[in-house]
């Protein structure tokens, strides 16, 4: 069974341990500055307030349980803030601050992002379909099939690149929209602040990473299917 391939763990299992070391980085980034306050003694979901005010943004904003869950929905116009995000600390007020920087993506029509909102419904009937014609593909010595499921892994990992820029982006006028309008106000606060986007954009390296990897492997298996 291809599933205990030890060419599998060759592929996969330097994007995995990456992946779990950026989850790592993003719990004990964000732990550690969620006890750092502002000076300003703002909290994030008053960042959101005053920046949805001063930029115009045509948004609503919600709450969601659960811990660092705070994500914006292009659909509805939302930005959804965890439990997290009404506390006074840098890490609250970044990782708000980022999720507004998506809904001006969104109100600019930032390319990445309408594109990465465009392939989604692709994408999710590939995640699922591709495995499975991958695997009937093998059992069948089908090339056709395992190409329909290449092409759906391919997808996902181009859902996983196409929000690099996406996130890194929103990390970096989230850093400007802080220091332009005045809430984080010293070198220490900006420099945690961008520690924390630093440590969340690196779960997408990781995840794009996966993806990639996970592809090749496919790809490699079908070379040797061929054969």
């Amino acid at each position: 069974m291809f599933f205990f391939d030890p060419l599998y763990f060759v592929f996969v299992m330097p994007a995995l341990l990456l992946a779990l070391w950026a989850q790592w980085k993003v719990q004990s980034t964000f732990s550690k500055y969620s006890r750092m306050p502002t000076g300003t003694g703002i909290n994030g979901l008053q960042v959101a307030q005053l920046l949805i005010n001063r930029l115009r943004l045509n948004v609503n904003v919600t709450s969601i349980p659960g811990h660092l869950t705070d994500h914006y929905d292009p659909r509805s116009k939302t930005v959804a803030l965890s439990e997290s995000s009404i506390h006074n600390s840098v890490a609250s007020v970044a990782v708000v601050a980022h999720e507004l920087g998506h809904a001006l993506q969104d109100q600019e029509n930032y390319a990445p992002l309408k594109l990465r909102g465009a392939i989604v419904p692709a994408v999710q009937v590939g995640g699922w379909v591709g495995p499975i014609m991958f695997v009937v593909g093998m059992l069948l010595a089908s090339e056709t099939l395992m190409w329909v499921g290449v092409i759906g892994f391919a997808l996902a990992a181009l859902f996983a690149i196409i929000t690099l820029p996406v996130e890194f982006d929103a990390s970096r006028r989230a850093l400007a929209m802080l220091q332009s309008n005045n809430l984080l106000v010293t070198h220490d606060e900006l420099r945690a602040a961008k520690q924390v986007l630093d440590a969340a954009a690196l779960t997408y390296v990781a995840a794009a990473a996966q993806a990639l990897m996970t592809l090749l492997y496919y790809v490699t298996l079908l070379g040797r299917q061929r054969e």
